[in-house]
This record gives structure tokens, C-alpha cells and sequence, in this order.
């Protein structure tokens, strides 16, 4: 088929690639040219060209701020908690969804695994405070109304953790499940049929035929989290962490929030964020390279 035919007939597929064209210039390539505030003391009135330029003295300034320390430490813990944690879990779901037979059960089970994917963390900081807050938590009231002592789950730095990546689990599991139940269903169901025929176990049907036709799906999305391991979103850390707590909850997104937004130094915040997304990238090509000597699998 001639080029210009091609084109005349599927001219309506390629004006559709406008539209995410558009939105990556403006909203992806664009605030690129913001990258240099980190190297001028930005002044808002001036404007971006117009400020001086400082060449590395932010960095420095960065690098000899003890704060920056604590809230790298805390996004690296909280963030290897939730590999640990919150990576298994959906994978564990949507083995068992998939090994469901009762129809409705199943249809219902996705329903409520996947709501809290679609509610905002807003919404979630205030069912925590009333599921777990130590005065008027709904777990306290029952504790306390059978005898027992109130647990700190959000004033206590240990609690506060484990209800973090509870709430975490909660929240993020049921997205996690749609893509590894999207990659069971492309698994050939005659291979279970046929293990199923040769004597095989659920057990071992699901080691030898599910967990290997979900190894490229495990692979990219463990990749993927590797590669956010120095970031971290701001909404779940700021919405249920508190002052009592500040040790833990404290990370980089809430650092520069403090420091960009409410203190306005552009400057520094504009460092964090550059720091965070070089060392972002390193992690992500060195998860590819390893998982690509070892599993053969790559997203790069």
C-alpha cells in the first residue's frame, strides 16, 4: 500500500496521537526547562531567566542538610516496607481470584478489592483516623468497651508503621490485581487441563504453569517500583502521618512540600526533585540490568 493511500485511510487513528503528543510536551517535556532553577537562586518576580545563576551552591546546601538524611532514610525505609509488604499481596490475590469458581463470589471480591484504588487519599486519611484514632477509633471503642487498653495506632512510631502499610495494602492491591488477573487470562487453559490430567495439584499447578506465565508481568512491575524507591507519593504520608510520628512519616515528597511551597525556596525543593529523579533512573536501569542477566526479561 502506497504511503499517501495509507495515510488518507488511516489519517483519523494518527489525529487521535495528537492528543497524548500534546499532553507530553506540555505537561512532561515542558516543565524540563524549570531543571535550571536548581542552578540560579530563583527569584519569583525575576522569573526563571532572569534569576542569577549559582551554579552548584544548592546542591551543597542540600547535601549538608542533615533533614534532607532523615527523610532520604525514611523514604527508603517505607518504600522497601512496601516492596516487602504491598508487592505479594496483589500477585497472592489474583492467583486466588483466578482460581475462584463460584462466579458471583468472584465478581464481588474484584468489586471490593478495587474500590479503594478510585478513593482519594483524603478521603482514606479520614476512615483511618476513624477506624484506628486512639480517643475515637472505631478499634479502640472495641477494645476499650471489652476491657482492654486503647493501641496508639497513630501516635505510636512502631503502630504508626504497621497501619502505614496496611492502609497502603488496602489502597493499592486491588490495581495490582487487575494486571496480574489481566496476564492469568492470556495463559492457555489447556495447560491446566493437561496438568490437571496428569495428576497435578492446585498447588503445583499454580507453581508450574500461573507463577511462570506471570514471570514478565512480575518482572516490569518489580522493575518499576525499584525504579520509585527514592520517590514517594506525598498524599499517604502527609494524610497519616502527624507530628508524633514525624521520624517516620517525614520523606522527601513532604520535605519539599515544606520547603517549596510553604517556605519558598524554590531552589532547594527544585535540587530535591532532580536528585530524586537521577537516582530514580540509576535504580531503574540497574533493576533492568540485573533482571535482564537473570530472568532474561527487561522493560528497557
Amino acid at each position: 500500500m502506497k504511503a499517501g493511500i495509507y495515510y488518507k485511510r488511516y489519517w483519523r487513528l494518527y489525529a487521535l496521537l495528537l492528543f497524548p503528543l500534546i499532553y507530553f510536551f506540555i505537561f512532561k517535556y515542558g516543565p524540563m526547562y524549570g531543571v535550571q532553577i536548581a542552578f540560579k537562586d530563583f527569584n519569583f518576580f525575576q522569573g526563571i531567566s532572569g534569576s542569577k545563576w549559582i551554579g552548584l551552591d544548592a546542591f551543597r546546601e542540600v547535601f549538608h542538610n542533615q533533614e534532607f538524611y532523615k527523610t532520604l532514610r525514611n523514604t527508603l525505609m517505607l518504600n522497601f516496607l512496601d516492596l516487602l509488604i504491598s508487592f505479594p499481596a496483589p500477585l497472592i490475590l489474583a492467583i486466588m481470584l483466578y482460581e475462584l469458581n463460584i462466579g458471583w463470589f468472584k465478581r464481588l471480591s474484584q468489586t471490593i478489592l478495587y474500590i479503594p484504588h478510585f478513593i482519594s487519599w483524603v478521603i482514606i486519611g479520614g476512615i483511618v483516623t476513624q477506624v484506628f484514632g486512639t480517643q475515637s477509633g472505631m478499634i479502640n471503642n472495641l477494645l476499650e468497651g471489652m476491657g482492654f487498653s486503647a493501641i496508639p495506632f497513630l501516635t505510636a512510631k512502631e503502630s504508626w508503621l504497621v497501619t502505614y502499610l496496611i492502609t497502603g495494602v488496602w489502597q493499592s492491591a486491588g490495581w495490582g490485581t487487575i494486571l496480574y488477573l489481566a496476564a492469568l487470562t492470556g495463559i492457555n487453559r489447556e495447560l491446566f487441563e493437561a496438568a490437571e490430567i496428569d495428576g497435578a495439584n492446585r498447588f503445583q499447578r499454580i507453581r508450574h504453569i500461573s507463577i511462570p506465565g506471570l514471570k514478565t508481568t512480575i518482572v516490569t512491575l518489580l522493575i518499576i517500583q525499584l525504579g520509585n524507591m527514592i520517590s514517594i507519593g506525598f498524599e499517604r504520608p502527609y494524610v497519616i502521618g502527624n507530628m508524633a510520628v514525624r521520624d517516620y512519616s517525614d520523606v522527601l515528597s513532604t520535605f519539599v512540600y515544606r520547603i517549596g511551597i510553604e517556605s519558598g525556596q524554590y531552589t532547594i525543593a527544585t535540587v530535591v526533585g532532580l536528585f530524586q529523579a537521577v537516582v530514580g533512573l540509576v535504580f531503574l536501569l540497574i533493576a533492568n540490568f540485573a533482571s535482564k542477566r537473570l530472568t532474561g526479561d527487561g522493560i528497557i
